[in-house]
């Protein structure tokens, strides 16, 4: 169900369908359209001969052939002429046209490009809203595991304003705790000791054992419910795979990874503080010394709780995504 960013080059990816950023002859051409014919084979061609072309914004199908994939669904993007020719609604027609492909074919798992974000010159981080806002409107009402592949960084740009932002945010962080950390060694080592607590052991023990209270797993039911969602809404919401929502929520024991756990936090709509109780009941903390910490404290701060646009903040400064 989930969507992933990945760098990869999209022909190595193994799923059920690749999308191939197509012209509108079919029969391949430069770049990634031209690699997708090469490693395919020239039965793609002969197929692809067959099709009649395609306008842009629709979507065909072909197999796989030689590729790691059952089937090649091809579209055309639009060519950006400034943004006033209708190049979004075509765009987004891109999408919505191979999704429903890919969905009429049984597919489980579709890898995109980024459409048009290349010799067509639509702006990347445009091309990207664009994808994530399309991709993510068919999950919330189909199963699928969608793939959005990057080649490489040059291939990829969120908002400048938000990486911008994001940027000064780590480092005035990064100031702040260093500052910190400079002035305690200048202070003294005593005023830096912790106050002595001084209790019988054996009560100590017991009264923490008996202040054990709710797992992850309870504390996020119980959340999902404070909230009014379903459990589907929330880990549509929190890009987490269906199978995994239900290993969690059937054991309340359940150790999530800290990516999974963050999800959650961001799927609900938590306070800073909020969310770092939930996470510390998976056992982890949000701390001023990582910087995948820092980035997930500016989108708290910022009540910003899209965990696609937080993801791709996350990729763009190599960090690992949320969810699964």
């Amino acid at each position: 169900m989930p969507l992933h960013i990945i760098r990869n080059d999209i022909r190595n990816v193994e799923c059920d369908a690749i999308v191939n950023a197509a012209n509108s002859s079919l029969l391949g051409g430069g770049g990634v359209d031209g690699a997708i014919h090469r490693k395919a084979g020239k039965e793609l061609l002969e197929e692809c001969k067959k099709l009649g072309g395609c306008r842009t914004g629709e979507a065909k199908i072909t197999k796989g052939y030689k590729l790691p994939c059952k089937y090649i669904i091809h579209t055309v993007g639009p060519v950006w002429q400034g943004g006033n020719n209708g190049e979004k609604a075509l765009l987004e027609a891109c999408y919505r046209n191979s999704l429903k492909l890919a969905l009429e074919y049984g597919c489980e798992s579709v890898a995109f490009p980024l459409i048009s974000s290349g010799a067509y010159r639509y702006p990347k981080d445009k091309a990207l809203r664009v994808a994530t806002d399309m991709i993510t409107e068919f999950l919330s009402y189909h199963d699928m595991t969608v793939y959005i592949v990057i080649f490489d960084k040059s291939s990829f740009a969120v908002s400048e304003k938000l990486f911008s932002d994001v940027r000064s945010f780590i480092d005035d962080v990064y100031a702040e705790v260093h500052t910190y950390s400079r002035n305690r060694m200048l202070g003294s080592f005593e005023a830096s000791m912790p106050m002595a607590v001084s209790c019988d052991r054996s009560i100590c023990l017991e009264d923490m054992i008996t202040e054990i209270d709710e797992s992850f797993s309870q504390m996020l039911i119980r959340k999902i419910d404070e909230k009014g969602m379903t459990d589907s809404e929330c880990y549509k919401k929190a890009n987490v795979d269906r199978k995994l929502f239900s290993k969690i929520k059937n054991d309340i024991n359940y150790h999530p990874k800290k990516t999974t756990a963050v999800a959650f936090a961001i799927a609900l709509e938590l306070t800073l503080n909020e969310a770092r109780e939930l996470i510390s009941k998976a056992g982890y903390s949000l701390t001023r010394s990582s910087k995948f910490d820092i980035i997930i404290e500016y989108f708290l701060l910022n009540k910003n709780y899209n965990i696609f646009e937080i993801n791709e903040t996350l990729f763009a400064f190599d960090q690992v995504m949320l969810g699964v």
